[in-house]
């Protein structure tokens, strides 16, 4: 399948709201390994600001938009937690978030383009590393991260207990 990667823009947040609510039904009817919520995450806004920030990123199929990722200089709070065994700048790593596939795209090799094209584009930024968090329980995101060269640093709680979220496993990638 041949993918097109670009910046998000605000012609796309229509369609990105409908791959999140997409997502979000197919996650309730299937084992939901991230633990996203309809309605709470990810939502219109999570593009909106994304876009606005220049940091969501598409992969298109036929003009359609297949995944997504929001790459960020700013990590979560509860990185602090870890040791990352190299002390970066903020400026210095790109943080994965958002990172989603629609569920037509599926088992067809998008997240895997899509991380790969996450990693270019830090790469291209001159980025020392790429960092991400992922639920505990989140056990296909954990094998795609890992196949990908990503390597485990630590568990730590992020603050979403609420959701029923205790722990993340917090991966990197030095580039």
């Amino acid at each position: 399948m041949k993918l097109l990667f670009e910046k998000g823009t605000k012609a796309d947040i229509d369609e990105l709201e409908k791959l999140y609510d997409a997502l979000n039904d197919y996650l309730a009817c299937h084992t939901n390994f991230p633990g996203w919520i309809k309605g709470v995450y990810p939502v219109r806004k999570t593009a909106e600001d994304g876009i606005e920030e220049g940091t969501l990123f598409v992969a298109r199929s036929g003009g359609r938009i297949a995944g997504t990722v929001i790459l960020r200089h700013e990590p979560e709070a509860g990185y602090s937690q870890a040791d990352w065994h190299i002390q970066l700048e903020e400026a210095e790593v790109f943080v994965v978030y958002t990172f989603a596939v629609h569920p037509q795209y599926l088992g067809k090799g998008v997240g895997k383009a899509l991380l790969e094209f996450a990693v270019r584009y830090s790469v291209e930024q001159k980025a020392k590393a790429i960092r991400l968090d992922v639920y505990e329980h989140n056990t296909p995101a954990i094998g795609l991260y890992k196949k990908c060269g990503f390597q485990y640093v630590d568990t730590v709680d992020l603050g979403y207990s609420n959701y029923g979220l205790d722990r993340f496993e917090l991966y990197q990638k030095g580039l």
